[in-house]
């Protein structure tokens, strides 16, 4: 169809019938370029039509074949070429041409582009009916394949060339015999990053050791101490003290908050939720022993279970209090809602998943693509200009910890000995 014949089909269909026709006149033009490419190819192996190369290519007339087009099949016709061998017989030679024509990867990127989206694979057949490998199990095979891509993508990067100063750890319960432990990391400018995770039955030790042992082969480091936001686990704690001893360990606000509110009774949340809040806003150690004295007394006289769990976080409460840095900082680094946002937005990519199967690697696969997809829309952490103060204080706690830290005792003078004198012993000879 020629340019004027379109403009004058364009004019006698509807609106609504327009952008079909003009889809379909932009396929016949594609199919007419593919046409003229592997007529140019076949021309530059054989030589003209009425003037042959004489070589050992020819030209064996043509056949049907099928070519990709924005993800769909198109008949076209394939000219063939043979090539003439020493024994006397000859072989196809493949066009690259058609080849590239043929090529599924445009294809299998819309796929899976729209599995990410949240489109099921039984969906895509009656999205796509003229594609072909949309089948369910065709689908499946590929969507296993772009998981372990996302898998190799998240644990082959080289954590040794950011600087760390903020890790989390926490806990996401994916079905009742699987638990993934996901570990995110804040450089020195602010910026997050999902490290790795684990998969176990529970948030139990070993878990979390596997995994600290797996993100520190790949590289992490912090060259001060390391500032931990936890969630009050003791298998989290032990992880992080196994692998960085002098690690400074604050408890997550919101947890504990949450914890003891479930002990007292509603009417006192709302004093409670007060003076956690003040907890948040202020400055300095001094400060915040203040507030955690007035929450002491505060519960003192309302709940005896609600004080022991104040009192059993002990100074992990105001960790980040006792490093002094501007209050601006507290709104990321006093909690672990960073990576609780994290696990949010998780949960709705893994929403279509109605069962994980802990025979196979089907919950590594999905948990690497939700956490993949995650990422991407974290933001620069608030108050990221008053890192510096961060780090500066971890650096002086860090040289604190070293002066102090007991060296080998020293080894007892040595005592001079008086010569001994050597007596010759004579032999008798016989």
């Amino acid at each position: 169809m020629s340019e004027s014949n379109l403009l004058q089909l364009l004019g006698q269909v509807s609106a609504a019938e327009a952008g079909t026709v003009f889809r379909d006149h932009l396929r016949g033009c594609v199919r007419q370029m593919i046409s003229q490419v592997m007529a140019a190819e076949v021309e530059e192996l054989c030589g003209a039509k009425h003037a042959p190369a004489g070589g050992d290519t020819y030209r064996a007339g043509s056949s049907p074949g099928r070519v990709l087009v924005e993800g769909e099949r198109e008949e076209v016709t394939r000219p063939r070429v043979r090539r003439r061998q020493t024994d006397g017989r000859s072989q196809e030679v493949p066009l690259a041409t058609y080849r590239s024509a043929c090529d599924p990867q445009q294809l299998q990127d819309s796929i899976a582009t729209a599995l990410m989206a949240g489109m099921s694979t039984r969906d895509l057949k009656a999205v796509q009916p003229k594609s072909p490998g949309v089948g369910k199990s065709n689908v499946s095979r590929l969507w296993q394949n772009a998981g372990h891509q996302f898998v190799e993508t998240l644990r082959s990067e080289d954590l040794s060339e950011r600087d760390w100063l903020v890790l989390m750890l926490d806990g996401i319960r994916l079905s009742k015999e699987q638990l993934a432990v996901v570990a995110i990391g804040i450089t020195t400018d602010g910026h997050k990053r999902v490290l790795d995770f684990e998969l176990g039955s529970t948030e139990n030790a070993e878990v979390c050791r596997d995994l600290m042992r797996r993100v520190m082969r790949r590289g992490f480091h912090c060259e001060r101490s390391l500032l931990a936001v936890l969630d009050g686990s003791e298998a989290l704690r032990t992880a992080v003290q196994t692998f960085f001893p002098d690690a400074v360990i604050q408890r997550c606000l919101v947890h504990k908050e949450k914890n003891i509110q479930a002990k007292l009774s509603r009417k006192h949340w709302g004093e409670l939720a007060r003076l956690f809040r003040r907890l948040r806003q202020v400055q300095g150690k001094a400060a915040a022993e203040e507030v955690v004295g007035e929450l002491e007394r505060f519960l003192q006289s309302k709940n005896a279970a609600a004080l022991h769990s104040l009192c059993e976080a002990g100074d992990e409460l105001i960790a980040l209090h006792s490093l002094d840095v501007p209050s601006t900082l507290h709104r990321h680094l006093l909690s672990t809602n960073a990576i609780e946002n994290s696990f949010r937005n998780t949960r709705r990519k893994l929403g279509r998943v109605t069962r994980f199967r802990a025979e196979t690697d089907q919950a590594t696969r999905w948990l690497a693509f939700a956490l993949t997809e995650v990422e991407k829309g974290f933001r620069r952490l608030a108050g990221y200009k008053d890192l510096p103060h961060l780090t500066a204080a971890l650096e002086q706690r860090r040289a604190r910890e070293l002066t102090h830290r007991p060296g080998p005792s020293p080894s007892p003078p040595a005592t001079t000995k008086a010569p001994t004198r050597q007596v010759a012993t004579t032999h008798e000879l016989p």
